[in-house]
C-alpha cells in the first residue's frame, strides 16, 4: 500500500520527529476525518508499504533523517510558489531554508525523487499574470538542476477559502487567460527543460505539452522500488484527480503554515485539548478517547515481482 504523508497537512514541517517515531513503532493510528469515533490502525513496516509520498513546504526538518528512510521507497512534492507572507502567512524564508533544503534534498535522493509544486495559481492585484510569468521562470532556473518535474494547478474557490483571501482583492480569471498563462508556464518548463503535469485539471491542457499530473504516483514509485506496483485510481478523489489509491496518515487542521488558499486551514483544533499535538501518541492530534473505536486497517504489498517477458 503507499502511504500519503500527508495531502491534510504538512508533516514534514511540523511532525517529523512524530512520524519517524511512528516508523520504529511500525505503526500510525489515523482518526477518520468524518466520524471522529473511528480509527484506523495503519501498519508502517517495510512488507507492506509500498513507499511514502510527502507533501511539505519545508522539508528542512527531515533531510537529516533521510537514513531512517532506506528500507522504503520514498519521494517529496515541494510546494515553493512566489507569494509573499501576506498569503502564506508562516512559511519560513524562500531564499535563506525553502530553497536550500528543497536542493539538498535533491542531492541526497536524486531530482526524480523531488517533485516541486508551483501551486495554486491564483490571480490578484498584486499576483498578476505578468507577476507569476516573471516568477515561475525565476523558480525555475534555480530548481531546474534539482527536479525533473513541475506540477501547476489553479485555485479552487471553496467558501473557507474565499473569506480568508477577501482582503487579497481575487481576480476571476476567464478561461482563456488561465489557458494563456499554462501555455506560458509550458514554455518556460520546456527551455529550462522540466517536463510540465497539470494537477487535477478539467481544462484540456495537453496540447500546450502539458501532462495530467499523478500526485500519488505508482508508476515514479515503481521505478524508484524497481519493481512495478498494481495500484488502482483513488476512487475518494476528484473526478479530475489521477492519482494511485493511498493511504492518508494526516490530520485535518493540524498544519501550521497559515495558507489563505488552503482547504486544510488550521482552525481552532490545536488549540483545544483533544487537537493538540503529542509526538508519543500514536495519533497526529490527540490521543485515543473514550468511545472511539479502532480497527485494524487491510494492508498488503501491491508489489509486482513475477518476471514477465
Amino acid at each position: 500500500m503507499i502511504i500519503s504523508a500527508s495531502r491534510r497537512t504538512d508533516i514534514p514541517a511540523f511532525y517529523a520527529d512524530w512520524f519517524f517515531r511512528r516508523l520504529e513503532e511500525g505503526f500510525v493510528l489515523v482518526r477518520h476525518p468524518m466520524n471522529p469515533h473511528r480509527i484506523s490502525r495503519v501498519r508502517l513496516t517495510p512488507d507492506v508499504v509500498d513507499g511514502f509520498v510527502f507533501w511539505t513546504k519545508n522539508p528542512a526538518p527531515m533531510l537529516g533523517r533521510l537514513s531512517r528512510l532506506k528500507d522504503y521507497a520514498c519521494y517529496f512534492q515541494c510546494t515553493l510558489t512566489a507569494y509573499g507572507r501576506d498569503v502564506e502567512r508562516n512559511v519560513p524564508s524562500k531564499r535563506d531554508v525553502i530553497l536550500p533544503a528543497f536542493r539538498e534534498l535533491s542531492r541526497r535522493l536524486g531530482p526524480e525523487r523531488v517533485v516541486w509544486r508551483y501551486d495554486p495559481v491564483f490571480l490578484s492585484r498584486t499576483y498578476t499574470v505578468e507577476y507569476h510569468l516573471r516568477w515561475f521562470d525565476a523558480l525555475a532556473a534555480l530548481l531546474a538542476p534539482f527536479t525533473e518535474t513541475c506540477v501547476i494547478s489553479f485555485l479552487d474557490r471553496y467558501r473557507d477559502t474565499e473569506r480568508n483571501m477577501s482582503a487579497l482583492g481575487l481576480r476571476n480569471a476567464q478561461p482563456e487567460t488561465l489557458e494563456m498563462l499554462a501555455e506560458r508556464f509550458a514554455k518556460t518548463a520546456r527551455a529550462r527543460g522540466l517536463r510540465l503535469e497539470s494537477c487535477a485539471e478539467s481544462m484540456e491542457l495537453e496540447r500546450f505539452g502539458i501532462g495530467r499530473a499523478r500526485c500519488v504516483d505508482a508508476g515514479r514509485l515503481g521505478r524508484i522500488r524497481g519493481e512495478g506496483l498494481n495500484v488502482g485510481k483513488d476512487r475518494n478523489q476528484r473526478p479530475d484527480c489521477g492519482c494511485a489509491e493511498s493511504i492518508d496518515i494526516g490530520a485535518y487542521g493540524s498544519c501550521a503554515h497559515g495558507c489563505l488558499y488552503c482547504y486544510a486551514h488550521a482552525g481552532e483544533a490545536l488549540e483545544r485539548p483533544e487537537g493538540r499535538h503529542e509526538s508519543d501518541s500514536p495519533l497526529l492530534l490527540g490521543r485515543v478517547r473514550e468511545g472511539d473505536v479502532i480497527t485494524e486497517r487491510p494492508m498488503r504489498s501491491c508489489a509486482v515481482r513475477q518476471l514477465t517477458l
